[in-house]
């Protein structure tokens, strides 16, 4: 469920999938729900997302296969984090990955990630 002021779009995070929700979130940060969308531009919508802890649950094989992956620069320093003990961790950092990788990938990028709220 969208509701949406002004410039803020409030999203409510309760039975959604993670993915749906990053690629719509996605899209509300580069304003391009509106007419005057431009790609060059960073946009001034902000969204919030609340209940975030009552998102819909992962599946069993999901939280035991998927990897995510840093480097720390070091030959042979290649981390690897499975989303069980990345979620255990910090589940806003996920959700945060998420629509990182869903947004383009220029400057912009993190100027847009800033506009995003996360409530548990």
């Amino acid at each position: 469920m969208e509701k949406e002021n002004k410039n803020i779009a409030t999203i409510d995070a309760e039975g959604q999938s993670l993915g749906r929700m990053a690629s719509r979130i996605a899209m509300l940060l580069q304003d391009k729900h509106k007419p005057e969308y431009a790609p060059n531009k960073v946009g001034e919508t902000v969204v919030v997302i609340e209940n975030f802890s009552k998102i819909k649950p992962f599946k069993e094989t999901k939280l035991r296969t998927k990897i995510y992956y840093k480097h720390t620069g070091y030959i042979g320093h290649l981390r690897e984090t499975k989303l069980a003990d990345m979620w255990e961790k910090d589940p806003k950092k996920v959700l945060m990955m998420a629509v990182r990788g869903m947004l383009p990938k220029n400057k912009l990028r993190d100027k847009r990630l800033k506009r995003l709220e996360i409530h548990l």
